[in-house]
């Protein structure tokens, strides 16, 4: 699979604060995502979201609580 650099940005900073779940880009050109892990872990997450990769333009972040299982690791999906 392809991973766009936003793709690939956000994989390695999930993998490097040691979260699950997944993220995709959406064809409207926004990025859709899912992090499991410690609250801390995924509010260090949310902060590096606000910054991105080097080119991205970040205009905002949006954060739901979701109850959805998670397996180990963290991947990237395909464009929906």
């Amino acid at each position: 699979m392809i991973q766009s650099k936003g793709e690939g940005w956000t994989v390695d900073n999930a993998t490097e604060l040691g979260l699950s779940g997944w993220v995709r880009n959406r064809k409207d050109g926004t990025v859709e995502a899912m992090f499991s892990g410690s609250l801390e872990k995924v509010l260090e997450m949310e902060r590096r979201c606000w910054v991105g990769p080097p080119a991205a333009k970040v205009t905002g972040v949006d954060m739901n609580v979701c109850d959805e299982d998670m397996a180990p690791g963290f991947e990237c999906r395909l464009t929906v």
